[in-house]
């Protein structure tokens, strides 16, 4: 035992290896529990890391099962056991894995795992994989089992797929069945992870065992899988995901990277690449090009056949491609035409994006092929073309589409059109920029105004993309010339469009759009994409409508708002008013002189002509303050102009009179809508005066005041063209001044340089000096904004005019193009700002699409080409020699270069060195000439110019650099390093190429703020380069690390050297650490905004287009000289200056004298313009689930101009402490440097999101104690923050509402409350409700929670975007599964149903049985009635239109402080406080309040006191005749109609009975007034509302209230009911009343008449008639279509209402069949595809079968009819009309209709005997149609003669009476008004007389105006009902006279008649008798009169009388009391008649 003790004695380490494995036992045991009490930091840990393999792979089996589990606590425990991965993971495999011994294999299994979760996965896999080639089933067994346990657990983002995928059909190939059953459980494991992606690697394994699979996925659930395991970097994912395992949610995990956590596999990436081209048949080339075109097919099969394969290895297709373009374009045959496009569609799509470079070469072709017909080859092409467009950019192909677009052929037209809207689809706002919008809708507009509808249609297709894509914004700017017809079409386009990717809109940036970016083109898993795109095509509706009704609302004058209105609605884009006056006609000059003669005083007229000046100068000073005294609406500018044209016109002598004319003609340019047709007859008179001495100054400012009424460009062009038609040189050099000026006042946006620099070539060959220096002068001012490339078009001039040109431009180098001043006003509303960017940004494109270009196609003959490629290098030099010349002779080309792009290829690898550098300059020449269109051509001729980067000789290497420099400054970089062809160029070992390449890249790399990801595919070649044999190699390779690390950040790169030997991999970690420290800045887009003020050396062109700032995916960069920041270039180009270099961070003494300044420095505008970038896409939106590196570059980027250094470093830094000490600074100086905080907001925003994904709690709280202390500043200064801020904040601050820790939670709350004081409440609520989709249950529980103190606080306007939605969107949080958050919904709801009773349940809709249980008794329990105490009114502020100014920073609203204590208030007690509300009282319809259904009466009335509503209870005096006098408090309906009527409305829903009678008297007065009436436009649907919300108030409230008198109530209705009837007589009114108001008010109103309480009052019958007779108005009155669709709804609900009585439906159905009767006459004006919908869903809801159920038969009956009577009218057409069904198949409306219509048909057949009878009765009736126009001609005849009046008035109403129907308002139309009241009277008087005085008949219902609760009768009726027969005026004096007599005759009280109180005050003071009484008396009298109405159906009264029936103006006529009764009696006459 002695040396037992011995090895007893050693220390562990040493014990461990110890030859006795008793010894090694012990040690590891000892080990174990060392190992799990050492510190993770301990340096000890490095003691085992030798031994750690001897711990696993240890010979005796129970010592190794101890070493295995030491060594899963080391792996596990210490922080160097990376190290070891390798090593141990090999022991595992090899010597573990083959033990019997279960325990050995599971913890082998547990160390692999634990090593990838220590983020060693990639080495554990490789041993893993190579483990799979072990000659041991058993270790093959296990490798399958850990891998698959490994992707079960880690998931598939971490467990990298292909390499498995890879080797899996080997595993099902193997003998051992163990191993087969193994590799099924891990594909079936893969398959739950990537799903049909992993069909294709296994399409080739046995048949029976992909059989068994199959059945094994099926079984898979659909749910996608989450990871249940996480790396240590995954800590905090890991912490959400056990927090939602405790609270019960079934591994629901991922927080909100639930949508992240399975990548979306592409099966082209596990795909193996297939090599083709050598499997081409030997003769492939020689048969494609054979006689018989069955011997081209078989060629082409072959090659079909070949490019199935999915994948295609990359190679040299072009010959291939050459020839398949070739059968596509030139073959005969169209068979082969389809297969060829078939094979050209494989080849993309196996290619992808390495077929990019063909693309180019065959579009054209394939597009021209479209004017093939036949639908197979259509198709095969289309399919092919579509392939293409995904292996390229549109930017790259478009100016080939461009082209083909103009072909005259229709079919090609519409094809290329259909291909671009299918293009579009793919594309997103980044990769479908303005300057590729422009030209493409151009080209569409002219297809949408094609003769040929199909081409037309599919303009309008890709048009509608095109705005889906880009948005409004974008597009509408170039739709401005579309009439409304035709953009309605276009957006009804927009809205039917699917995109590919969702569109990136508001906070949705979609994860799949980057990897577009980047140029992979995911497949997108159908159901994924298309959610994708619905959910971000819904967004944007609610988002984009505000600002509308933002600048739309209230407005305050006429005009302004208007104007604002259309900025707001954005529609009209950059052109404002003038798009509508472009197409003025141009009129005679008749018509001009009738409209200047109403506009002009008479002698101003006359003395236009006169022929003394003194008289021709007083008449221009007359004209002229005519004109500056009319209104823009008024001003007939056309016919103003062409007065002042009018002899002598513009031949004008005398100058005073011309000064003032052309004075004049400014003067109605500035103010008039003037039309470009005006220009036209003013400006050639201009031009010739602008030459003048005396006058030029006027003429020029005329057309100054044209240019901005026309827009320059159009002026220009006319002007410039008028002067050079002339002869006169001073007037050609004055044009040319006022040109250059006119250009500087209004910038360059849209001038057609090309049009004047012919007219300047011409000045510059003038003789006259002066022209010449002009045009001099002119170039000067055109070089600010064209920059160098304007001298390109001048190279041609004689030498001395070049130098003058040299010198012009020389002087306005450094100088920038001012700011333009005029222009603007007329860019309605879009921001000056907004209009500048667009114009610069177009400057730069336009220039280089100016110049002209020379098409040079066809001088690349095949001749020059096949010279080109000679054996004979002499000739190889005379053609390229000849390649020169042609492009130095064409100067600038189209890219159309023919076949010339393969035959330079070939040249630059010429074996001849001097040919390659021939080439080369060629190339450079080529870039040159062609521009930035040189971009499609990298592909094919730019990466083999790299490629000769590796040529030996140094000259030809310098050559070649020169061209990639040249090539790149037009191109940009993006095209460069898309695609592996770079990573491909650094993988040959030629150390030339690497080190010139390398050298290029970390030349070009640092001045791009953005790269495509494709650049990390040239990360493993630069790491081997890194350790290259050539030292200048590795040197480079060096020196790029920095700059390739500023785009792909260190994380990338470190995880990418995984794949490196474990030595290799120490020295590049060691380099990248180093690199790290000399990362550069990425250049900050503002530091150039001074770039080309420096210009000269490089060309603006150049600048624009190179790459420098390669945005996400636009391919032409804007540089805009932006003036105003001026500064800020400054500030930020130090800042990056200073950030260079990254020190790090040791205070050192400099630095802490530094810290004395400010620490954030206010840049002006800065935080505008940071806002128009993210706006314009320039930089990432920030929106993102966890923030990458990217976006803290970015924000590091934007801070550097406006932080100061040492604090950005702080906050930047890698360590928690430092963010700790930042957090400090900031709360230190937050008072001192308030401004300074507000000017950079945004972005200090943006870094405290950013704190919130931090695990550290103390940063945490420090964090939220800041934002405390900045909102409480950001109130008291009432600032007022931006959308930009808030969505770039308030969602990241909702995540923390979710924390586990109370005290966070609090926390954020107390700041979500304080949040309310500085942005709209109603917005908020929009981001809290987002907050409730979360995963995170106490998120969830806490956003409902907040919501509910909101809607308290605010009262339900806030809930956004309707209460509805709102609501039933909470509810659904009832049925949670976790309890807190099912408590917090309940809560919330008790909380609504406080403030807004049991209107709720209607908002909620339908719940399930079980939630809507809970939520009744928690509301019994609650029992908290709404207080009748009044409430304080809590104001959101409305937010203020932001100025654009340096103070847009300091946006200020009114006091809020008690605001924030309310809403603590709210939180804290949880006290109900009643409704409060976001709108200003007086705008506001109080639907809250009514609903409440408590009785009281409010004790506070709605603040009355804000108008002066006393003036209202003065004595209405009686009016002169004919006009009543409105109420005073409507005669400032001009000041403020809306808000005064907005009032008023609100009133007529108060809870107190007085106020609501005395609103709707007001509204009635309104309606009355024909003029007045139309001010009621645009409130129908709001008084409608308000109208039935009272209905409703009654028949809850009032009618149940025992202490109210009922006849206030009777007083009430009839108030209601007047008014109504009133509105409903106006049908312009009637006609705005929406669907959903109709359905509510009829619901009202059918159950108001079915309430039997109303029948038992005393005038109960008469209120229910009154309604009778509305509901019949409203039938009639309103919009067909929308009171059709609302009775077919509520027929629906009162059927499924269980509740609802049968006489309800039944009395729906009545006026449904009313409908049916009215649809003869109004079908043509009824929206039928509106209504079948309405009866297809209401078929769907109710089948026949369950409507034959009903108890009674009438609404299968009522249904049947409507749809009979439909087919009758339409007939066969109604089937077109099922258009807005989506699935026909869901009801039985489609098959119904068709039998009727069958029915019909049949009928028609059978019955033709019938209609011969009835064809005779219709002759009949055709010939006394014609004979009715004679006899009634007849009958005025005689009316009209003085002899035979009395007969020709009785034979007119006998023939009245026999034909009812017969319309004689023809005849009288055309009459006097006097004449027409003479034939009424006289009619009347007829009738009475025939029916006998003694029988006056009453109406069964007298209308509710009768009940004197309204207002008198209308103004005309006065006139033609009343008065002498004489027809002259009667005064009110007689009036009154009758009204006496007629009072006593009922009895009433005469005594003070004179100053009977208004109608108003006897409403409201019921002591007074009302006059309803006074009508009770004359009714008992009458009522023995009465007779049954049906002899007087007949009675025609014209529309007129209908309105008059107030009794108001009941009048008696002198001379006889019978006469009085006549009177009465006409009266109650035309009242019955308005009710049938």
């Amino acid at each position: 035992m002695g040396d037992d003790s011995e090895w007893m004695k050693l220390p562990i380490d040493q014990k461990c290896e110890h030859k006795l494995w008793k010894a090694r036992q012990s040690g590891y045991e000892e080990a174990l529990n060392q190992f799990q009490k050492m510190d993770e930091k301990s340096p000890e840990w490095s003691k085992y890391l030798g031994l750690i393999k001897k711990f696993v792979t240890d010979s005796n089996a129970v010592a190794q099962v101890k070493g295995l589990e030491a060594a899963l606590v080391f792996v596990e425990n210490a922080h160097v056991a990376g190290k070891t991965t390798g090593e141990v993971a090999s022991g595992v495999v090899n010597k573990v894995f083959n033990q019997p011994k279960a325990r050995a294999k599971e913890l082998g299994l547990d160390i692999c795992l634990m090593y990838i979760e220590i983020e060693k996965g990639e080495a554990v896999q490789e041993e893993l994989l190579k483990g799979l080639d072990n000659k041991n089933p058993k270790i093959i067994v296990a490798c399958v089992e850990t891998l698959r346990k490994a992707l079960s657990e880690f998931g598939s983002k971490i467990i990298l797929l292909k390499p498995i995928i890879k080797v899996l059909p080997k595993l099902f190939e193997s003998r051992e069945k163990a191993v087969r059953d193994e590799a099924k459980l891990l594909a079936v494991e893969i398959y739950r992870w990537i799903r049909d992606a992993l069909r294709p690697p296994l399409q080739n394994i046995n048949s029976v065992q992909l059989k068994e699979l199959e059945e094994e996925w099926v079984k898979l659930p659909s749910a996608a899988p989450k990871q249940t395991r996480f790396l240590r970097s995954q800590q905090e994912l890991k912490a959400k995901f056990e927090q939602q395992q405790a609270v019960g949610e079934d591994a629901d995990g991922g927080g909100d990277e639930g949508d992240e956590a399975v990548p979306q596999v592409d099966a082209y990436e596990l795909l193996e690449a297939v090599e083709i081209l050598s499997k081409l048949p030997k003769d492939f080339y020689d048969k494609i090009e054979a006689k018989k075109w069955q011997e081209r097919k078989e060629a082409l099969e072959a090659v079909e056949m070949l490019v199935k394969n999915p994948k295609l290895e990359a190679g040299d297709y072009a010959d291939l491609v050459k020839v398949l373009k070739k059968v596509v374009g030139k073959d005969t045959n169209v068979m082969l035409v389809a297969l060829a496009a078939k094979c050209l569609a494989g080849l993309a799509t196996g290619l992808r994006k390495k077929f990019g470079q063909y693309a180019g070469h065959v579009v054209p072709t394939i597009l021209e092929k479209f004017k093939e017909k036949k639908p197979q080859v259509v198709q095969a092409l289309q399919e092919a073309i579509d392939a293409i467009f995904l292996t390229t950019t549109l930017q790259n192909i478009s100016e080939d589409v461009l082209a083909v677009m103009d072909n005259k052929n229709p079919t090609i037209k519409q094809q290329t059109s259909l291909f671009i809207a299918r293009s579009f689809r793919h594309c997103t706002t980044s990769t479908l920029p303005k300057s590729l919008l422009k030209p493409f809708c151009a080209a569409l507009l002219k297809h949408i105004n094609d003769s040929a509808p199909e081409v037309r249609d599919a303009g309008f297709e890709a048009l509608g993309t095109a705005l889906k894509v880009a948005g409004e914004k974008a597009v509408n700017p170039f739709l401005a010339d579309v009439d409304k017809l035709k953009l309605d079409r276009i957006k009804e386009c927009a809205e039917k469009v699917e995109l590919v990717y969702g569109k990136k809109t508001g906070g949705t940036a979609d994860k799949k759009e980057s990897k577009t970016a980047a140029g992979k083109a995911p497949v997108l898993s159908g159901a994924a994409g298309d959610k994708e795109t619905k959910d971000a095509v819904t967004k944007p509706g609610p988002v984009k409508k505000t600002p509308a009704a933002k600048s739309g609302g209230l407005p305050k004058k006429g005009k302004p708002a208007a104007a604002a209105g259309m900025g707001g609605a954005g529609a009209k884009g950059k052109k404002g008013p003038e798009t509508k006056e472009i197409f003025e006609s141009e009129l005679s000059i008749e018509v001009c002189e009738e409209k200047a003669a109403a506009v002009l005083p008479a002698s101003c007229i006359q003395q236009l002509d006169s022929g003394n000046w003194k008289e021709r100068l007083a008449c221009m000073e007359e004209f002229q303050k005519a004109v500056e005294l009319m209104e823009r609406s008024e001003m007939p500018c056309q016919a103003l102009v062409r007065m002042l044209a009018k002899k002598p016109g513009w031949k004008e002598t005398n100058f005073q009179v011309m000064q003032m004319k052309l004075h004049i003609v400014a003067l109605v340019a500035q103010k008039g809508n003037f039309s470009k047709t005006s220009a036209q007859i003013v400006l050639d008179g201009l031009v010739d005066k602008v030459g003048d001495v005396k006058c030029g100054s006027n003429a020029k400012e005329a057309m100054t005041a044209i240019a901005e009424a026309c827009q320059l460009p159009w002026t220009a062009e006319q002007v410039v063209a008028m002067a050079f038609s002339q002869k006169n040189p001073k007037n050609q050099s004055e044009t040319l001044n006022w040109l250059s000026n006119a250009i500087k006042e209004f910038g360059f946006s849209g001038l057609n340089v090309k049009a004047f620099i012919s007219n300047v070539k011409t000045a510059l060959a003038a003789t006259n000096p002066a022209v010449r220096t002009s045009a001099i002068s002119l170039l000067g001012v055109l070089y600010l904004y064209v920059g160098p490339p304007l001298r390109m078009f001048f190279e041609d001039e004689k030498p001395a005019l070049l130098s003058q040109i040299d010198a012009e431009f020389e002087k306005m180098q450094g100088q920038t193009a001012p700011a333009p001043t005029r222009g603007i006003s007329r860019h309605s509303g879009s921001s000056g700002d907004d209009a500048e960017e667009e114009e610069q940004e177009d400057v730069v494109n336009d220039v280089v699409d100016l110049l002209p270009r020379t098409d040079i196609g066809d001088k690349i003959t095949a001749e020059l080409v096949s010279k080109i490629g000679d054996k004979n290098w002499k000739i190889r030099k005379e053609g390229l020699d000849e390649v020169t010349s042609i492009i130095n002779d064409a100067k600038f080309i189209q890219p159309n270069i023919g076949e010339l792009p393969g035959a330079l290829k070939s040249r630059l690898n010429d074996s001849n060195k001097i040919l390659v550098q021939q080439t080369l300059s060629i190339l450079q020449q080529l870039a040159t000439a062609m521009g930035p269109n040189i971009k499609q051509h990298v592909k094919n001729l730019g990466i083999p110019i790299i490629t000769v980067l590796g040529d030996s000789k140094n000259n030809v290497r310098a050559a070649a650099l020169a061209t990639v420099n040249a090539w790149a400054e037009q191109t940009g970089m993006k095209e460069w390093l898309e695609g592996e062809d770079l990573s491909e160029e650094l993988k040959k070992e030629n150390p030339f190429l690497r080190q010139e390449l390398l050298g290029w890249l970390a030349e070009k790399l640092p001045t791009l703020r953005s790269v495509p990801s494709d650049l990390l595919l040239c990360v493993p070649q630069l790491y081997s380069c890194l350790e290259d044999r050539n030292g200048d190699v590795r040197k480079k390779a060096q020196d790029a690390l920095p700059s390739f690390m500023m785009h792909l950040g260190f994380e990338k790169m470190a995880k990418a050297t995984g794949k490196l030997k474990p030595t290799s991999k120490d020295q590049v970690l060691a380099m990248l650490e180093k690199a790290k420290a000399n990362m550069p800045a990425k250049p900050a887009p503002i530091a150039k905004a001074s770039s080309r003020a420096g210009g000269g050396a490089t060309t603006a062109k150049f600048q624009a287009t190179s790459g420098l700032a390669e945005d996400s995916g636009s391919n032409t960069m804007e540089s805009k000289p932006d003036l105003k920041k001026g500064k800020a270039g400054g500030t930020s180009s130090k800042a990056k200056g200073v950030q260079g270099k990254k020190v790090p961070t040791k205070p050192s003494l400099k630095e802490d004298d530094d810290k004395s300044g400010p620490i954030f420095i206010i840049v002006p505008n800065g935080k505008e313009q940071r806002m128009k970038d993210e706006k314009g896409l320039k930089v990432l939106k920030w929106n993102f689930t966890t923030p990458r590196d990217e976006y803290i570059e970015q924000l590091k980027m934007q801070m550097s101009s406006c932080v100061a250094k040492w604090l950005q470093d702080e906050m930047f830094h890698a360590d928690f402490q430092h963010h700790n000490k930042a957090l400090a600074v900031m709360i230190e100086h937050l008072e001192s440097e308030k401004d300074g905080v507000i000017s950079c907001l945004d972005l200090i925003l943006k870094w405290l999101t950013l704190r919130f994904f931090d695990t550290n709690t103390s940063v945490l709280m420090k964090t939220l104690e800041y934002l405390k202390l900045l909102f409480n500043l950001l109130s008291q200064e009432e600032y007022h923050l931006t959308e930009n801020e808030a969505s770039s904040f308030i969602p990241y601050l909702i995540l923390k509402v979710g924390e586990p820790k109370d005290v966070i939670r609090k926390d954020v709350r107390a700041i979500l409350n304080r949040m309310c004081l500085i942005y709209p409440a109603s917005k908020m609520f929009t981001f809290i409700m987002e907050g409730t989709k979360s995963k995170n249950s106490k998120q969830r529980a806490e956003c409902l929670e907040e919501l509910g103190c909101l809607v308290e606080s605010y009262g339900m306007n806030v809930c956004q975007p309707t209460p509805g939605k709102a609501l039933k969107e909470m509810a659904t949080h009832i049925g949670d599964r976790d309890n807190t958050v099912r408590n917090a919904a309940l809560n919330t709801i008790v909380t609504v149903y406080n403030v807004h009773g049991d209107q709720v349940f209607k908002l909620i809709g339908n719940l399930s049985e079980k939630d809507m249980s809970m939520l009744e008794e928690r509301i019994k329990r609650s029992a908290k009635r709404p207080a009748a105490a009044p409430v304080r009114q809590a104001e959101e502020k409305p937010p203020r239109a932001q100025n654009i100014s340096a103070n847009a920073s300091m946006l200020r609203k009114g006091p809020a402080e008690d605001m924030s204590s309310k809403l603590n208030q709210n939180r804290n007690m949880g006290g109900h406080s009643e409704t409060a509300h976001s709108v200003p009282r007086e705008f506001q319809l109080d639907l809250d309040e009514i609903e409440n259904d408590n009785g009281t009466v409010r004790c506070e009335m709605p603040a009355l006191v804000q108008h002066k509503l006393d003036d209202i209870f003065e004595p209405v005096l009686i009016p002169e005749p004919k006009i009543r006098a409105v109420s005073p408090h409507f005669d400032d309906m001009h000041s403020n109609t809306a808000s005064t009527i907005n009032f008023v409305i609100s009133q007529v829903a108060s809870g107190d009975i007085n106020t609501s009678i005395q609103a709707l008297a007001q509204i009635d007065e309104v309606l009355r007034q024909e003029d007045k009436a139309e001010a009621m436009s645009g409130h129908i649907d709001q008084f409608l509302i308000a109208t039935f919300m009272q209905l409703r108030l009654i028949y809850n409230t009032h009618m149940a209230d025992e202490k109210l008198d009922k006849d206030e109530i009777v007083k009430l209705y009839s108030c209601i009911i007047g008014s109504m009837i009133s509105l409903f007589q106006i049908e312009s009114l009637a006609r705005e009343a929406s669907t959903g108001v109709l359905k509510d008010l009829m619901h009202g109103l059918i159950t108001l008449m079915l309430d039997s309480r109303v029948e038992d009052l005393e005038e109960g019958e008469q209120v229910i008639r009154s309604v009778n007779l509305l509901v019949v108005k409203v039938l009639e009155k309103s919009d067909q279509t929308n009171i059709l669709s609302a009775l077919l709804v509520l027929l629906q609900d009162s059927l499924l209402a269980t509740a609802s009585s049968p006489k309800f439906s039944e009395l729906v159905m009545k006026c449904l069949w009313r409908m049916v009767r009215l649809l003869p006459e109004t079908i043509n004006s009824i929206n039928l595809d509106r209504i079948l919908l309405d009866i297809h869903i209401f078929m769907k809801v109710f089948p026949k079968e369950k409507l034959k159920q009903c108890k009674s038969e009438f609404p299968i009956r009522t249904l049947k009819t409507l749809l009979h009577t439909l087919c009758k009218l339409k007939g066969p057409k109604i089937l077109d009309h099922l258009t807005m069904i989506d699935n026909k198949n869901e009801s039985e409306l489609e098959a119904h209709l068709c039998r009727v219509m069958k029915h019909s048909m049949d009928q028609t057949g059978s019955k033709a005997d019938k209609e011969t009878e009835k064809g005779a009765s219709r002759t009949e009736e055709k010939s006394s149609k014609a004979k009715v126009n004679d006899i009634l001609a007849e009958i005025f005849k005689k009316i009209g003669s003085k002899e035979n009046t009395k007969e020709g008035l009785a034979e007119l109403y006998e023939y009245k009476k026999k034909y009812s129907d017969a319309d004689i308002e023809p005849f009288l139309k055309n009459s006097s008004q006097f004449f027409q009241s003479y034939v009424e009277r006289g009619l009347r008087l007829i009738e009475t007389e025939r029916e006998g005085k003694g029988r006056i008949p009453s109406s069964t219902g007298i209308s509710p105006q009768m009940e004197g609760t309204c207002v008198p009768a209308s103004t005309n009726t006065v006139s033609s009902s009343i008065g002498n027969t004489n027809g002259e005026e009667v005064g009110p004096s007689v009036y009154l006279e009758r009204l006496k007599i007629l009072r006593q005759r009922c009895g009433l009280d005469n005594a003070k008649q004179e100053d009977r109180p208004p109608l108003t005050s006897l409403l409201s003071k019921p002591a007074v008798p009302t006059v309803a009484s006074s009508t009770d008396m004359l009714h008992s009298k009458l009522s023995q009169l009465r007779e049954s109405r049906e002899q007087y159906q007949h009675l025609d009264l014209d529309s007129n009388q209908t309105h008059s029936s107030g009794i108001g103006t009941t009048t008696a006529s002198p001379s006889s009391t019978a006469a009085n009764i006549d009177d009465l009696k006409k009266r109650l006459e035309r009242i019955k008649s308005s009710r049938k």
